[in-house]
């Protein structure tokens, strides 16, 4: 579920690829009226039919066999694949849930991102997050609701509670900043609450997940370097920043935003004005660093569920 523009409505957003190739075995149905193989009566559209043999491009047709047995050739374009067909009928139209207006549910919201972290520049964005709270009748329906609401163009994407929730007791890393971002611009009192027991989010979890994350990326990174010489500048400094951060929270108990004294190097890695080799050996000791902070810190091995639980709990019944 995507939120376009700053429209209210909600409408949804199926990625596919056009030029996959179907397997044998997948059940279809016509969009195109189409005549049978060796002739005979063209099948009309809504037939339902199987593949059973796939093209070797998705230039090229497929044949399909229909439940008597009949056979015909179809172009991509002509079918759809059963299942897709059935779940985009029982899907609401994309102003079903105009009614909700979804953005005026927005319980909590803050900025995050460059401006946060005290590494803007003239012509940085104003990243605004936050948690939305929707009307309890929309979780009773079939529709359900939507994991996120996302405006591209105006910088900004809600997380349903439970979502937000969820991805802050697995120590994500953009979610808990934005539980410890200076910069709130929205707090309704169940945002509140949250905001006072943003440590039951913080676990030994922060090592694991940010230490995950950056080892996996500076490896794509350097891959990258090798292989085009092209080295991603503001992603290795936002890489460097997630340590800093990880560090300062297993060691302090709390999620440290702004950069404070490691702004001007940060900045000058964005700008390419650090050698590569430099980078990697601070990300190195920075490791190093973590890796010892992970040895002596007091926080607990797991976040505390039950709180988060009940938290939660309140703010569905506080929507009946």
């Amino acid at each position: 579920m995507r939120l376009h523009g700053r429209s209210r409505s909600v409408s949804k957003r199926i990625s596919y690829n056009p030029n996959m190739i179907l397997p044998a075995g997948t059940q279809i149905v016509t969009r195109a009226a189409v005549s049978p193989i060796g002739g005979g009566d063209a099948r009309a559209i809504g037939g339902v039919a199987e593949i059973v043999a796939a093209p070797t491009d998705h230039t090229h047709a497929y044949r399909v066999r229909f439940a008597d047995g009949v056979e015909a050739m179809m172009r991509r374009a002509q079918f759809g694949v059963l299942k897709q067909v059935q779940r985009d009928r029982i899907w609401p139209a994309d102003n079903v849930m105009d009614e909700y207006a979804l953005m005026q549910c927005v319980v909590f919201r803050c900025v995050v991102g460059s401006r946060a972290y005290g590494l803007d520049v003239d012509d940085s964005d104003v990243d605004r997050r936050g948690v939305y709270l929707p009307p309890a009748e929309m979780h009773w329906s079939l529709y359900g609701v939507p994991e996120q609401l996302e405006n591209d163009e105006a910088q900004e994407c809600y997380w349903e509670l439970q979502k937000f929730l969820t991805l802050a007791l697995k120590a994500n890393p953009n979610v808990l900043e934005c539980l410890y971002t200076p910069l709130v611009e929205t707090a309704a009192p169940i945002a509140e609450e949250m905001l006072a027991m943003r440590d039951a989010f913080l676990s030994k979890l922060v090592y694991q997940t940010y230490n995950g994350y950056v080892l996996s990326q500076f490896k794509k990174l350097t891959a990258r370097v090798k292989n085009q010489g092209d080295i991603k500048w503001k992603h290795a400094m936002h890489l460097i920043r997630l340590l800093l951060a990880g560090i300062e929270t297993l060691r302090t108990g709390a999620v440290p935003v702004a950069v404070g004294e490691h702004r001007e190097r940060l900045l000058a890695v964005r700008r390419g004005d650090v050698a590569w080799e430099e980078i990697n050996a601070w990300r190195l000791a920075l490791h190093s660093a973590f890796d010892a902070a992970f040895e002596t810190t007091q926080l607990p091995e797991r976040p505390d569920y039950e709180r988060a639980n009940k938290l939660l709990i309140r703010a569905r019944r506080s929507q009946v």
